[in-house]
């Protein structure tokens, strides 16, 4: 069976075809500045990952959603760069869909229904369903004889207990509009924890991890036997660590303050706290590379946004320690978690006490490739794993789809 799929964004469109259930990524790819009037590209890899990975990159004119697809269906069957001759070949549609709020609780089969329910929770996610719906509404244009299946961000965070996803705030206000925590980044924190249970060579329902997904986004979950009880991330993935641009959590009454004293609107603010915090915000620059560069030429305030970063995770992991009641692995991912032993290092400086211990020289070693990088003695286990959001969906599409036809 051959699984396609489409994270589609406001501005870009990522894919990945596998062969299932060998979990095998045919070719992989990214288009970019969709919408924009000039400058789209589609950066194409076959066989990604493999000794046998080749690279392309083709310039296109991309206006909306429906030109990118088109375009890369073409690429998908093309003699040079392509893998499958007919678009028939492709039998399901696997889509990322990062808010399914209480109304999903698990991948489904997209219909009229599942398509009006995403429509619903716009409100919950207004930058990031309307794409996700579009590229799902795009996609079943195209391939109108394979199933399309919605897995959601929010799906493996919906064990969480009303304990941990309960808002202090008036009652009503989540039995009418069904404000909650319900976290982000699920389908990266599912993968790893399972390839994590893979490289301790134990059941995952006898382990109790700590994911940290450390990206430009950036979310940290507290995993019991394979079960969600915790994440950092709230109603929206605003709340939590210090991310790129985004602010993580801040004292709620600082949005009423700026309003007073600056006479910036709502709106204005929202943005801000979006698109111009967090690491940008403090040092202007949002890129972690960038900082450190910026740390060895001397820049303070590139210095205090790595610090205030690395000091947010270390607090989280403390917390989800205390959470869980023992801790057998703590677990870095996403783009800094995997590449960056600095951050590391950095975060868990002082951990000793709750047995987390780094090899200094296995964490250094460890970019971009799975690795135990604590010491062999460290109670806690620290792993690298190199996060696959995308082989995650592939997987929850095929389970769905033959289950699906085994009941059908």
């Amino acid at each position: 069976m051959k699984i396609l799929v489409i994270n589609a964004g406001s501005s870009s469109v990522k894919y990945q075809l596998f062969k299932m259930p060998e979990g095998v990524s045919l070719c992989s790819g990214k288009a970019e500045r969709v919408g924009e009037p000039d400058g789209a590209f589609i950066t194409h890899r076959l066989n990604p990952g493999s000794p046998e990975e080749r690279k392309t990159r083709f310039e296109r004119t991309l206006p909306d959603h429906a030109s990118a697809l088109k375009e890369i269906t073409q690429i998908l069957t093309s003699a040079d760069w392509g893998v499958i001759s007919d678009l028939r070949e492709i039998n399901g549609v696997g889509h990322r869909v990062v808010q399914g709020g209480e109304l999903f609780k698990k991948s489904v089969i997209v219909d009229d229904q599942v398509k009006e329910g995403i429509r619903k929770l716009i409100p919950l996610a207004p930058l990031h369903n309307p794409a996700n719906l579009q590229g799902i509404e795009v996609a079943m244009q195209m391939f109108p004889h394979a199933e399309s299946v919605a897995v959601f961000d929010t799906e493996f965070h919906q064990t969480l207990r009303p304990v941990a996803y309960t808002y202090p705030l008036p009652y009503r206000f989540y039995e009418q509009t069904g404000l909650r925590r319900y976290g982000f980044h699920g389908i990266s924190h599912r993968y790893v924890a399972h390839q994590a249970a893979r490289m301790l060579k134990q059941p995952i329902e006898t382990l109790m991890l700590i994911t940290c997904h450390l990206g430009s986004g950036a979310s940290v979950a507290a995993i019991s036997g394979g079960k969600c009880i915790d994440t950092s991330m709230g109603l929206t993935p605003m709340a939590g660590l210090v991310m790129g641009t985004r602010s993580g959590d801040i004292d709620p009454s600082i949005h009423g303050f700026l309003m007073d004293n600056t006479g910036m609107s709502n709106l204005e603010l929202e943005e801000m706290f979006n698109r111009e915090s967090g690491l940008l915000g403090i040092c202007g620059r949002n890129d972690m590379r960038d900082i450190h560069n910026a740390r060895q030429n001397g820049d303070k305030l590139a210095q205090l946004a790595f610090e205030i970063f690395c000091y947010s995770v270390k607090k989280y992991i403390g917390a989800y320690v205390a959470a869980l009641g023992r801790v057998d692995a703590v677990i870095f991912t996403a783009g800094i978690g995997e590449n960056d032993p600095l951050c590391r290092k950095q975060i868990c400086k002082g951990l000793e006490g709750m047995g987390i211990v780094l090899n200094r020289k296995r964490n250094l070693a460890a970019v971009g490739e799975q690795e135990v990088i604590s010491m062999i003695a460290s109670p806690v286990k620290v792993l690298v794993v190199p996060t696959n959001e995308e082989k995650e969906i592939a997987a929850s599409t095929w389970q769905v789809l033959t289950v699906d036809d085994q009941c059908s």
